[in-house]
């Protein structure tokens, strides 16, 4: 292993770009470690749901159904986030099933407006992940929430590693192709964080999300020929539910 494959300031860089954090600017040097730095995407995840398990926590301390607690979690990690594994559903939705050249998709997807799709897209995403989350939040309390936040953060930088940049310019093409190092240290790191958490579950989960992310890149390569950052996105979105769904499935 290299002196430089991990650096401590690499944690602050995955913050910065996975979520909306009052962080402190970095410089633009920084930025040249992108790629390097996805093995910490994990932690960033670990930053955005740790406040959302507290607020649920609190409510269900309040008296509130799981479905209150669960419908917190979800809206604070959407404005910890900017939404923006969210917009990448959205964008990915309509772009994949909206346009039929891969020009025409890839410019869908730029397109800041929502179509049909990407609002059924959106619909069935918060509507699984909430009423997921509160049977999840019943059953096993709210702590597997920090699992799937890191889960499926680790799939995104497997999806980057996988799948060619379908643009040459954009988010996931600036950030650029991590090699196989950081994707094991961030599959490595969020399995061995969620372990405590929901136990051997947390493999089952990670296979779950990995099938699922793994079937998005199919698709992603076969209408637009790779990744974007709408596709990374919706990546994380897709292995979270499958995540969400295969933990409620074993921990019921």
């Amino acid at each position: 292993m290299r002196k430089n494959d991990i650096q401590p300031k690499d944690i602050l860089l995955a913050l910065v770009l996975l979520t909306r954090l009052p962080l402190p600017q970095l410089p633009p040097q920084a930025f040249h470690r992108q790629a390097k730095a996805v093995w910490a995407f994990p932690l960033a995840g670990l930053a955005v749901a740790l406040p959302a398990v507290l607020l649920a926590a609190l409510a269900l301390a309040a008296g509130l159904p799981a479905m209150v607690a669960a419908g917190l979690a979800l809206a604070v990690q959407v404005m910890l986030t900017g939404a923006m594994h969210e917009d990448g559903l959205a964008d990915t939705a309509d772009g994949l099933w909206g346009g039929f050249t891969r020009e025409r998709r890839l410019e869908i997807m730029r397109d800041s407006r929502i179509g049909a799709y990407g609002v059924i897209a959106l619909i069935l995403g918060l509507g699984l992940r909430w009423s997921g989350l509160a049977a999840l939040i019943e059953s096993a309390g709210v702590w597997p929430l920090l699992a799937l936040t890191m889960l499926s953060r680790a799939v995104m930088p497997v999806v980057m590693a996988a799948l060619p940049n379908a643009r040459s310019a954009g988010l996931s093409q600036t950030v650029g192709r991590p090699g196989t190092l950081p994707c094991l240290l961030a599959a490595g790191l969020a399995i061995c964080l969620s372990l405590p958490l929901v136990g051997g579950t947390a493999f089952a989960a990670a296979l779950a999300m990995g099938v699922a992310a793994a079937g998005l890149g199919l698709v992603a390569k076969a209408k637009i020929g790779g990744q974007t950052g709408d596709i990374l996105g919706a990546s994380q979105q897709v292995a979270e539910i499958a995540g969400l769904l295969t933990l409620l499935a074993l921990c019921s």
